[in-house]
């Protein structure tokens, strides 16, 4: 089983992370690994596989999460993974979305580790490739220490290969998910004693993790670092990961060979029916809390629009943006 570096991962974030984000974040760090989106096993059983699944090679290293309460979908959906060629299967046991409630998935499964260790197994009977877990501490009135061990004892056992724990409980009663993303207060030291509770199994810490500098503070107690919310509002911070974090001495790429190397891929893109509304995503928030900001989102906008009919794309977007046009 081939295994791969989870020093530093992307989040899987609903309504982000789709191949094309992806392919963007891959541009700015070869050494990052990637998750998709999560997508539960009935989508991917009766849905448009390709549709779901599809991914350009350049995003390898990349994880699929899935979400799920049945032991046998779950599994089925796994080997639909695997045969995509994806590096990783995760399971989603951390989401406290009610959606993702009323399927009887997501954080509402930490209550159930004896399910939970079942559809592990069961789809480790499946697949040669590794089987994850991205969790929370607990849920609700959950004892962190005592109930969280138990918990992650039943995914070890089972033989989950890695566990990424997002360091605050989820709450599924009583505030919102959005709230839930900042409350309760972030409890990193319970991540690193898992971590010294099951050494020999590689824990990856998340939540509310902004800087290298706590990106290394963490990887003296974990194994890797996963990071959400922070790539989506400044995506840029990778252009120093694969130096800072990884030790790969080869010179960073250029900010504006990226933006050429994705304009070509937008091109591509459209020509085959991609909505120019998800290909500008990824891009919009590369200049946030820089100078002129607005006025890289109003090109965007614009090119969106065929306000602009650019001959050559996104890249004529850049060049008037670098000469003031839409300031």
């Amino acid at each position: 089983m081939k295994r791969y570096d989870h020093k530093l991962c992307i989040a899987p974030m609903m309504d982000y992370t789709d191949t094309h984000f992806r392919y963007f974040l891959r541009l700015l760090s070869q050494d990052i690994f990637l998750y998709t989106e999560m997508i539960s096993a009935d989508a991917l059983i009766h849905g448009h596989r390709n549709m779901l699944l599809k991914f350009d090679s350049s995003e390898h290293p990349i994880g699929l999460q899935i979400g799920g309460s049945s032991i046998q979908k779950m599994a089925d959906a796994a080997a639909i993974g695997q045969d995509y060629g994806y590096d990783e299967i995760n399971l989603n046991i951390g989401c406290p979305s009610p959606r993702v409630q009323k399927g009887n998935f997501g954080a509402s499964l930490m209550a159930d580790s004896q399910l939970v260790s079942k559809i592990i197994s069961n789809i480790k009977t499946k697949i040669q490739i590794p089987v994850t877990v991205k969790c929370r501490l607990g849920i609700d009135d959950q004892d962190i220490e005592k109930d969280l061990k138990t918990f992650i004892k039943s995914c070890i056992d089972a033989g989950a290969d890695l566990l990424i724990i997002h360091a605050r409980k989820a709450w599924l009663n009583g505030i919102s998910a959005k709230d839930n993303r900042v409350l309760p207060e972030i409890n990193y030291q319970a991540v690193y004693d898992i971590k010294n509770y099951a050494k020999e199994t590689e824990i990856i810490i998340n939540g509310e993790i902004n800087s290298y500098s706590d990106i290394k503070n963490h990887l003296k107690y974990v194994d890797g670092v996963m990071l959400g919310r922070k790539i989506i509002i400044n995506p840029l911070f990778l252009l120093d990961a694969d130096t800072n974090i990884f030790g790969n001495k080869k010179q960073s790429i250029k900010l504006e060979d990226i933006i050429e190397i994705y304009s070509q891929y937008a091109d591509e893109q459209i020509k085959n029916g991609v909505s120019k509304t998800r290909i500008i995503k990824p891009l919009m928030s590369i200049f946030n809390n820089k100078p002129h900001a607005k006025s890289w989102r109003r090109g965007l906008d614009n090119y969106r629009n065929n306000e602009l009919s650019p001959v050559n794309g996104l890249r004529s977007v850049h060049e008037d943006f670098l000469q003031g046009v839409y300031i």
